[in-house]
């Protein structure tokens, strides 16, 4: 019975050196750790433990030549492999499951692991990953390199991606002109939080609002939405205004800028308000905007908290060469395909049923295609 995963590290490069020596085919070791996550396991021996016990049903798709590899070749091999180039092989498989929806929402965020620790802006290995919002699927990852910043590692990750149609948005970390640029030049549109890190496209934007508000807001787009959960109360107003005039040169294409309003309220007592900027290439109602603003955090909700509670990303110590960045990959692929699956329950019981059953495990791998 063929087996799709098989064929999606097909043409990814072999990071180890030509010899004879070679025990086990590089496909075999991503297939069994790829299956392993997704089944529970958390770290190099915990893989090798789950290969070696479910060694009679990888033995139905793969050659396995000298059985099951140890935690130690698995390690060595992660270390080893480009983190670009396999994170890219999976992106290829899972945009393909969303390509049929059209028009795709790209959320891109970074998120540490924080006993990883790597010579990074944030002292820790950093991830920034795109995440396609309403199919709930990675799309590409790339991680922080010693020294960098997630500012300078979006671009990466974006030209890695097809933006053709899509609506990129990004938190602050993400407000710069060339990145902006290259979304645009892509194909994609975008949505962006303005904050204080560009003072001067942050001031002529409250500028804006403030001559809208002195016109009583004529002209403007407004939305409002309520929300909450958990004895909180939350509502936002968002307000849009088209074709902004005053703001500095070097931002293309700039078709609105948005005033996200919101206030809380929890167990009956009202917080202080807040207040966030955005600019976008969109030309669309304030209600489609507020959806993409809000949506956004989804990568915070449906990615981020389910890899610290389910995976316990934060707790990983994994250091060496580039394996703390690919296992955060499979980690990510493995949220993708266990939360497609239609079956009750939260993540961490589906990566326990994946572990116990083999035609679940391969049920929510048949959302990897080639």
């Amino acid at each position: 019975m063929p087996l799709a995963l098989t064929t999606v590290f097909a043409d990814l490069p072999d990071p180890r050196i030509e010899t004879a020596n070679k025990l086990h085919p590089l496909t075999d070791i991503l297939v069994i750790a790829t299956c392993a996550v997704i089944a529970g396991a958390d770290g190099w021996e915990e893989i090798a433990e789950y290969g070696q016990s479910k060694e009679d049903f990888f033995r139905r798709f793969l050659e396995l030549p000298n059985g099951v590899p140890s935690h130690d070749t698995f390690e060595r091999v992660f270390a080893k492999l480009d983190p670009d180039a396999f994170a890219d092989r999976f992106g290829r498989g899972m945009r393909a499951l969303c390509e049929s929806t059209g028009l795709v929402h790209i959320a891109v965020d970074g998120k540490s692991a924080r006993r990883s620790a790597q010579g990074t802006f944030t002292g820790c290995l950093h991830l920034v990953s795109a995440w396609a919002t309403e199919s709930r699927l990675i799309l590409g990852q790339r991680s922080v390199p010693e020294g960098g910043h997630e500012i300078t590692t979006v671009p990466d990750l974006l030209a890695a991606l097809n933006l053709n149609g899509a609506v990129v948005t990004l938190d602050a970390a993400g407000c710069q002109k060339a990145t902006v640029e290259q979304i645009r030049q892509q194909g994609g549109d975008y949505v962006v939080c303005v904050k204080g890190n560009q003072k001067g496209l942050h001031d002529a934007v409250a500028d804006v609002f403030d001559r809208a508000g002195g016109a009583e807001l004529a002209g403007c787009d407004m939305a409002g939405e309520a929300g909450g959960g958990d004895g909180r109360e939350e509502e936002r107003y968002v307000t849009v205004v088209q074709d902004p005039e005053g703001l500095p040169g070097g931002w293309t294409d700039v078709g609105a800028v948005a005033l996200v309003c919101r206030e809380r309220r929890a167990k009956g007592q009202k917080s202080e308000g807040t207040g966030h900027y955005y600019i976008t290439s969109l030309r669309v109602r304030a209600a489609v905007l507020a959806g993409y603003i809000r949506n956004h955090w989804g990568i915070e909700n449906g990615l981020h908290w389910v890899l610290d509670v389910a995976f316990r990303e934060d707790d990983s110590r994994a250091r060496t060469g580039h394996a703390a960045a690919n296992l955060g990959m499979l980690r990510r692929v493995a949220v993708s395909l266990l939360t497609r699956t239609k079956v009750k329950g939260s993540i961490k019981t589906r990566r326990m049923k994946a572990g116990w059953d083999d035609n679940y495990l391969l049920q929510v791998i048949q959302g990897i295609t080639a």
